[in-house]
């Protein structure tokens, strides 16, 4: 099976122009494609994972991928999926943000002569003279067309800013740009900027002629991918001091049923007819999947060493016989006992468990908490430094734990 296919059969194309031409390109290792990265934080995060792993998909097959870092579109904000304007960050934080990614994009694609390459649109757009630009870009674009667009739907309900108005040609500039300076000829992006990613191909054609091989191509689900990085406990992370290994393992461990295959198919490298066979698995077998899918983005991440910790702690998390050591710790110093004990409420506020006395309180109460696997029922349960000499697991639901272990 090609490229091309494969991506079909991972379920990760959505749309496409010119798909004839798009294929052949890909399967022949002739396409050199960009995709683009907003640095609105210090870290990527899971929500970025599908961009990350079909670019490391396509090199492998010989296409050379620009990974192009937004430095100047941040300094408008993409609308796309906002009910708000986002908040204006400084030229050094932008900056900032753009070497922590290409920290983390080194783990998917190979840099260098050659290979992939990283571009900043600062380098091109903050250079730009608006009246030069409107003159030359701005006849391109048709207002109405832009306002029928679905990045600008929702931000239209509570108004759209002049400044969000300008992200769409600007956008649409980079792959202008990259087509005449890189030879770019085709962009990849997400359904959610499917109008931006238009915009780009259509001003290629109309200011270098209809023959100009131009070509977009978007990705299945990315908008869901982007709503994959935040859980309600924030933001999940690719950098391990914002995520640890062992969180971002358990992220991917408590997927939905309905979500591990489909995850699994687009965002891991095992052979499709590995993934074919687990089509037919169902109830525990799908524990047994999300475990693989945990294991695999763990590793492609962090590496395997780290995997293998993440996969031991959360073993012995489940009462499987795991290795704890590698489990979020909590530790506890004399200051945080009073008269050598310290009670179950001050354990779960400490731990990040609960926010407060009052909802850790009630946490108890409600029989969500557990120590080592035993349900606490009594909320003026007490612990001296001898009984958490050895450390112990401290469960609040399902899903949030904390090894705590004294100083």
């Amino acid at each position: 099976m090609q490229i091309y296919e494969e991506l079909v059969a991972r379920g990760l194309i959505a749309q496409t122009t010119d798909e004839d031409q798009i294929r052949d390109l890909v399967n022949n290792g002739k396409a050199t494609f960009y995709i683009g990265f907003d640095p609105t934080a210090d870290s990527l995060h899971v929500g970025h994972f599908m961009a990350l792993c079909l670019m490391k998909r396509l090199q492998m097959a010989g296409n050379r991928p620009i990974a192009l870092i937004g430095g100047g579109t941040a300094m408008i904000g993409d609308p796309s999926g906002r009910t708000d304007m986002r908040s204006m960050m400084t030229k050094e934080v932008i900056d900032h943000n753009c070497a922590c990614f290409k920290k983390q994009m080194e783990r998917f694609i190979e840099f260098g002569e050659g290979k992939a390459q990283m571009v900043n649109n600062a380098d091109w757009l903050l250079n730009l003279n608006y009246i030069d630009f409107i003159r030359d870009i701005g006849g391109c674009f048709s207002v109405n067309t832009m306002l029928r667009a679905e990045c600008f739907k929702q931000r239209m309900e509570k108004g759209l800013s002049f400044l969000e108005f300008n992200y769409m040609p600007m956008q649409s500039y980079d792959f202008y740009y990259l087509y005449q300076h890189y030879n770019c000829n085709l962009q990849f992006g997400g359904n959610d900027q499917w109008s931006n990613m238009l915009g780009g191909t259509e001003l290629i054609r109309r200011k270098l002629g209809k023959d100009a091989h131009a070509m977009t191509i978007t990705l299945l689900l990315n908008s869901e991918g982007k709503k994959m990085g935040k859980t309600a406990k924030g933001a999940v992370w690719l950098d391990p001091n914002k995520t640890s290994p062992f969180d971002f393992y358990q992220y991917w461990r408590n997927v939905e049923d309905a979500d591990v295959l489909k995850c699994i198919r687009m965002l891991t490298f095992l052979p499709l007819e590995e993934i074919d066979k687990m089509d037919a698995w169902e109830g525990s077998q799908l524990n047994q999947a999300k475990e693989i899918l945990a294991y695999e983005l763990t590793k492609l991440v962090h590496g395997e060493d780290e995997a293998n910790k993440a996969q031991a702690a959360a073993k012995a998390l489940f009462s499987q016989g795991g290795d704890s050591a590698n489990m979020p710790t909590c530790t506890l110093t004399d200051d945080d006992f009073v008269d050598g004990k310290i009670d179950i409420l001050a354990v779960l506020v400490k731990a990040g468990l609960n926010p407060s006395r009052a909802e850790a309180r009630r946490a108890v109460d409600q029989g969500g908490v557990s120590v080592d696997g035993e349900k606490v029922t009594d909320n003026k349960t007490t612990y001296t430094k001898a009984d958490l000499a050895d450390g112990k697991v401290f469960r609040r639901g399902k899903k949030a734990y904390m090894k705590v272990v004294v100083e």
